[in-house]
């Protein structure tokens, strides 16, 4: 039976993973978890005539640690060796959303309290639920965290989730936080807490000394960018042809098409995302959902396409302000990207916000809000 640590361990004797002593601690954690949902008989089977209550869940867990010590790419040899039916990998920011939406449609019912379906019909769609990158910004999901988790796993779901803050340092500081306590503690009750905070950024490691602002536009920026994207997603070569893609849900019942999409990693052209009509609902949804962002096709700006340069300001700035690393291949230099006429004055921060963000400060900085 495939099993996650024997994953791991070949991955490791291929020299594809150095050995790292708190991932194999995190991975036999995730062992656990794995064995205890295949030991739960699947539900409609001749065994569960003869049960006189229903399974416990297997208890959770949340891997928590700093960018890059490989927590997602724990989460996907896990996600892939678990042996059920009905199980759902999500990021958090997308499954938050979703109940958002879902608990609009269950308010319009009036029929009462809308959390309980809500968790009903979740329960019935996946009985383990795998989050990546748990982060708390908001009051409006910081009010109904404790509820709506309680429900799930008291419903027979388990939670396995990775973040880049331990729960004690969820939402902190945060509106009416005491609201939000009983999450933390429902956490700390229900789910294994596991740190990977080692010392090696591999992340950071895979970019090595790539360049990350290419100049000019060609085929040799693209070519570099490219290899660039495959360091950092660990794409076997041989299916470079098929990298996949992905439709970004940015609210309002809109998706935005992500070309390639992998492992946090999105590529995108300036044409795309800036010639298109496109808004900062759009831009924030790219800087939560993915933590390095790749863009090529980036012309000299100015005057002549004015709407085009606003929205490549808006879209720096969200990615900024999420800590996204951001590679690109432009016909100038940061400095000389929009040269002359109206507009230069006001383009200065996006400049100087450019420059930061190919630092090594920058680079070594996690995803997430500042």
């Amino acid at each position: 039976m495939d099993k996650v640590e024997n994953r791991y361990n070949a991955l490791v004797s291929a020299k594809e993973l150095k050995p790292d002593a708190d991932q194999l601690k995190a991975v036999r954690a995730l062992a656990r978890v794995q064995a205890d949902l295949e030991a739960v008989p699947p539900r409609g089977s001749t065994i569960w005539r003869f049960l006189r209550k229903k399974p416990d869940p297997a208890r959770g867990l949340y891997l928590w640690g700093g960018v890059g010590r490989g927590k997602s790419m724990l989460m996907d040899l896990f996600f892939e060796a678990v042996q059920i039916r009905r199980k759902k990998r999500v990021h958090f920011h997308e499954f938050m959303l979703d109940i958002h939406a879902r608990l609009k449609v269950e308010r319009e019912k009036e029929l009462g309290d809308p959390i309980p379906p809500l968790v009903e019909s979740l329960a019935e769609e996946a009985r383990l639920l795998c989050f990546d990158e748990m982060v708390v910004n908001n009051m409006a999901d910081a009010a109904i965290m404790s509820r709506l988790f309680s429900g799930l796993i008291a419903a027979g779901v388990t939670v396995v989730t990775t973040s880049n803050r331990h729960p004690d340092d969820l939402y902190k500081d945060g509106l009416n936080r005491h609201l939000f306590l009983p999450f933390i503690d429902l956490i700390k009750e229900r789910l294994d807490i596991v740190g990977l905070d080692g010392p090696i950024d591999y992340r950071r490691d895979r970019l090595g000394s790539a360049r990350t602002w290419l100049v000019p536009n060609g085929p040799e920026a693209t070519a570099s960018l490219s290899e660039t994207f495959f360091r950092l997603t660990d794409y076997p070569p041989e299916d470079r042809a098929h990298v996949p893609s992905t439709e970004l849900d940015v609210g309002t019942s809109r998706t935005l098409h992500v070309p390639k999409a992998l492992k946090g990693v999105a590529v995108f052209s300036f044409k795309r995302l800036c010639a298109e009509a496109r808004g900062s609902a759009d831009y924030l949804a790219i800087a939560r959902r993915f933590h390095t962002v790749i863009m090529v096709g980036i012309p000299v700006l100015g005057p002549q396409n004015r709407n085009e340069a606003a929205r490549f300001v808006t879209l720096i700035d969200a990615l900024y302000e999420y800590r996204v690393k951001f590679l690109a291949s432009a016909d100038a230099i940061p400095d000389q990207l929009y040269p002359e006429g109206d507009g230069r004055f006001e383009f200065e921060r996006t400049v100087s916000r450019l420059l930061e963000m190919q630092s090594e400060e920058y680079l070594a900085e996690g995803h997430g809000p500042r």
